[in-house]
C-alpha cells in the first residue's frame, strides 16, 4: 500500500486511469453486484457516466428540491418534538443526522415510492453495509459476521429499489412528471427507446429530438443498482458533512446568525418561502459556510485505487502493479500554501480571500474521470439544510474534551457529538 501525503502526488494518481482504478474491498463486489457500473473502467465507465450526467443538472436539481424540503420540515419538527419529550437534556444526535441525511437521499433518488417505514429501515441498516466494507474484514461471507449483516442490509436496499424502479416506469410511461432521480433516468430511457425506434423504422427524425446520451433499456435491478450507488456515495459522506455543520454552527453562533440573516433576506422575511434555484444561487455566505465545512473537515480523508499496472509515480520509484495507492484528501484542503491559517474556520475566505482560486487544492469530491457526480446536489443539499435550521431551529453544543477529535467510520464524524435542538423558532 502507498499513500500519497501531497496535494500534487494525490491529483496524479486521480488524474492516472491509465494506471489505477478505484478500487473497494472485495466483499463490495457482493454488495454491489460484481456487474455494478461503479466497478467498470476505461471507455465502458466513461460513456456510462455520460447517460447519468443529465440527472444532475441545475434544471434537473431543480425538480428536486420540493422532496428535499419535505424531509427537512417532518425531521426538524420530529427533531424538536425528541428533544421537548426528553426535556431538552444534552444527548448525542448522530445517529439522527444520519437517519435525516438518508430520507433525503431516498426521496430525492426514488422519491414517494418508497414508503416511510422502508427509508428508516434503510436508515438504520446502513451502519451495517458501512461496517462490511471496512477495510479490516472478512472477504467472504460467513453468517453472522459484519459482511453478512452487511449483504442482508444491501439486499434489501436493492430489492426496495427495484420496487421503486418498476412503479415509476408505470408512471413515467402514463406522462407522470419527474419528481425524482429515478423519474429523469427512466424518463432518459424512454426518449431514448422512441428515438431508436423512430430511427429503425426509417422515420425522419428532427436532431433536436435527440437524447442527449442515447440509452439502453435498464432492467428495475440495473436501475436499483445505480440508484443504490448514489446512496452508497452519498450516505457516509453527507451524514459526516451534516453533523459537521450542526456542531460548527453551535460552537460560532456569530456564523449561525450570519446565515440565519441571509436566509431571511433572501426570502424578504417570509421563512415560508419554498427553497428554489434562485434563491440558493442569492446565498453567498450560506455557501461559504459549506464549502469552508467541507474543506476544514472534509467528510472522505482517503480514496483507495488499485494499480493496473507498473506505476511510475516519481523519478525514482514505480508501485508495482496490483498494488493498492490511495490519494489522500486532507492535506491539500489544509495546505498553508493555498489557505492561509487552514486549521481555523472562516468561512470569509471564500469571499473576500483567494480560497476559490485554489482549485488544485479543491480534492473534496476527488478529480479526474471518477469525480463525484453528486458534487452540486451534496453542496446545494446541504446549503439548503443548514439554510432551513437556522430559521426553524435553535440549538447547543455541549463540548466534550473529545469533541474536536475525528472519528473514522468510512468518513470522518466528531468523536463526541452532543448536541440538542432547543426549541423551535418563534413565528
Amino acid at each position: 500500500m502507498v499513500i500519497a501525503s501531497t496535494r500534487d502526488m494525490s491529483r496524479k494518481i486521480f488524474n492516472s486511469p491509465t494506471y489505477v482504478k478505484p478500487c473497494v474491498v472485495d466483499v463490495a463486489h457482493k454488495l454491489l453486484g460484481k456487474d455494478n457500473w461503479v466497478f467498470l473502467d476505461g471507455k465502458e465507465h466513461v460513456e456510462y457516466r455520460k447517460g447519468l450526467n443529465g440527472l444532475f443538472t441545475r434544471s434537473a436539481l431543480a425538480l428536486y428540491l420540493p422532496r428535499m424540503e419535505e424531509v427537512y420540515d417532518a425531521y426538524f419538527k420530529a427533531f424538536v418534538d425528541k428533544s421537548a419529550a426528553k426535556g431538552f437534556k444534552p444527548e448525542p444526535w448522530m445517529a439522527e443526522f444520519r437517519e435525516l441525511m438518508c430520507a433525503v437521499s431516498c426521496r430525492t433518488f426514488v422519491g414517494h415510492y418508497i414508503s416511510d417505514e422502508a427509508v428508516k429501515k434503510i436508515a438504520d441498516d446502513y451502519y451495517l453495509i458501512t461496517a462490511a466494507l471496512e477495510l479490516v474484514n472478512f472477504p467472504i461471507i460467513i453468517p453472522y459476521t459484519k459482511t453478512w449483516y452487511g449483504k442482508k442490509a444491501a439486499d434489501m436496499v436493492l430489492d426496495e429499489f427495484s420496487k421503486c424502479a418498476a412503479k415509476s416506469k408505470v408512471r413515467m410511461a402514463a406522462g407522470g412528471e419527474v419528481t425524482c432521480i429515478m423519474d429523469a433516468w427512466v424518463k432518459a430511457q424512454l426518449d431514448s427507446a422512441r428515438y431508436r425506434e423512430k430511427v429503425a423504422k426509417g422515420i425522419p427524425v428532427d436532431e433536436s429530438e435527440k437524447p442527449a446520451s442515447v440509452l439502453r433499456d435498464f432492467t428495475d435491478y440495473e436501475i436499483a443498482q445505480t440508484i443504490f450507488t448514489f446512496l452508497f456515495a452519498s450516505q457516509d459522506a453527507t451524514s459526516s458533512a451534516c453533523t459537521w455543520l450542526f456542531q460548527l454552527m453551535a460552537d460560532r453562533p456569530e456564523i449561525l446568525d450570519k446565515v440565519r440573516e441571509e436566509n431571511l433576506r433572501v426570502r424578504n422575511g417570509d421563512r415560508n418561502v419554498p427553497l428554489s434555484m434562485e434563491l440558493l444561487d442569492q446565498m453567498t455566505y450560506t455557501r461559504a459556510v459549506v464549502k469552508e465545512t467541507l474543506r476544514y473537515r472534509p467528510p472522505v480523508i482517503m480514496v483507495p485505487y488499485e494499480v493496473k499496472k507498473d506505476f511510475p509515480v516519481t523519478d525514482s520509484y514505480t508501485v508495482p502493479k496490483g498494488s493498492m495507492i490511495v490519494p489522500s484528501v486532507w492535506p491539500a484542503t489544509h495546505d498553508p500554501n493555498a489557505y492561509e491559517d487552514p486549521d481555523t474556520f472562516n468561512p470569509d475566505r471564500w469571499i473576500t480571500g483567494d480560497a476559490e482560486k485554489q482549485t488544485k487544492n479543491w480534492l473534496v469530491f476527488g478529480t479526474g474521470p471518477h469525480y463525484c457526480l453528486g458534487q452540486t446536489y451534496a453542496q446545494l443539499n446541504l446549503m439548503a439544510l443548514i439554510g432551513k435550521a437556522s430559521m426553524f431551529l435553535d440549538w447547543e453544543h455541549f463540548p466534550t474534551p473529545q469533541s474536536e477529535d475525528i472519528k473514522v467510520f468510512a468518513t470522518i464524524f466528531p468523536q463526541v457529538g452532543i448536541r440538542r435542538p432547543a426549541s423551535m423558532l418563534p413565528t
